[in-house]
């Protein structure tokens, strides 16, 4: 079985789930095969390790309504 073809939206998607090791094997694979051949992805997917490495873990219920709401914008601005 080959992994199916991942779009740099998509991949963007499927990230914090892939960090988090909480993909099946067969969209994990998926992930890394886009990864290995996308630069502009794997650049953002060390984007997304060094935020994590500097701020630590965040967990949603710490965060404030407002600072929910300024993040979602930013990723929805990001992704749109």
């Amino acid at each position: 079985m080959t992994p199916r073809d991942v779009a740099c939206n998509e991949l963007v998607e499927l990230l914090t789930e892939y960090l988090e090791d909480a993909l099946p094997a067969s969209e994990r694979e998926s992930v890394e095969v886009h990864l290995a051949g996308c630069e502009g992805c794997g650049n953002y997917l060390d984007q997304m390790r060094a935020t994590i490495d500097a701020l630590g873990p965040v967990s949603v219920e710490t965060l404030s309504e407002e600072a929910a709401d300024t993040l979602l914008a930013a990723f929805r601005r990001r992704t749109g």
